[in-house]
């Protein structure tokens, strides 16, 4: 499966230059798509769209704190399986494709391996100290799927909360050869939209915490090219849906 309706426009950012350096890893270049107007609606990220990905300017963002390898091989991230228990929120079905762009097509990428992490609604981060809260053996809102051979991979999580300093946000992580000396992986993060948190955060549990003090536009990292990392949520019978298109060059 190739697309090859795209006019290709290669980015390459200070961090990923200095990524190139780093021992051990490749840097991988990301790759965004020009879209014509044979392909626009192809490259959108939408909720129930099922063609194949498109190639989408995906920059790459800061891993933080929080992450925490914890090799969960699990769709659904919602559990503590220390204990069972689920965390309490909005759900949001989260669909994710890894597409491997060269000079004329974008291919899905089988076989990736795409971690996510967030915090919760209340927003508490699991397995790590803080200065606010220590969750060491919790292992929520985590977890790794491997991409088929459309380059797609499916979580069930449930909208993120708030802490200070920060928009809401869910970071995702995508690795490749990772059993071969030469490895690939890219880090970044996704947003939403200001209107549509401002609605789920209104709701229980989130309201318990007040309101957030940091939107989109005031987020230091966000404003590093958090506009190309927006999620378009749909509503669901449940909660939401989102599909959001990811484009890397590999080699």
């Amino acid at each position: 499966m190739k697309n090859n309706n795209c006019q290709l426009n290669r980015l390459l950012s200070r961090r990923e230059a200095l990524a190139l350096f780093r021992a051990g890893v490749t840097a991988i270049l990301v790759v965004g798509c020009i879209p014509t107007k044979s392909n626009t609606a192809q490259a959108s990220s939408t909720a129930n769209d099922t063609t194949k990905p498109g190639c989408i300017v995906s920059p790459e963002q800061t891993e933080g704190p929080y992450f925490v390898d914890e090799k969960l091989n699990r769709s659904d991230i919602r559990s503590d399986p220390s204990d069972g228990s689920v965390k309490d929120g909005v759900p949001l079905q989260l669909t994710l494709r890894v597409s491997q762009v060269s000079s004329t097509s974008c291919t899905p990428l089988k076989g990736a391996i795409v971690d996510i992490w967030h915090c919760d609604a209340l927003g508490v981060y699991s397995d790590v100290s803080d200065r606010s809260f220590s969750t060491v053996g919790k292992k929520f809102l985590r977890g790794y799927q491997v991409t088929d051979a459309q380059g797609t991979v499916e979580f069930t999580t449930i909208y993120p909360g708030w802490y200070p300093g920060r928009t809401v946000h869910i970071h995702f992580k995508v690795r490749t050869d990772a059993t071969s000396q030469k490895s690939y992986e890219f880090t970044s993060q996704l947003y939403f939209d200001d209107s549509i948190t401002d609605q789920v955060h209104a709701q229980t549990p989130y309201a318990s915490k007040g309101q957030r003090t940091l939107k989109n536009a005031q987020d230091g990292i966000f404003q590093d090219g958090g506009e190309q990392l927006l999620l378009t949520p749909t509503k669901t019978s449940q909660g939401y849906a989102a599909t959001f298109d990811i484009g890397l060059q590999t080699a």
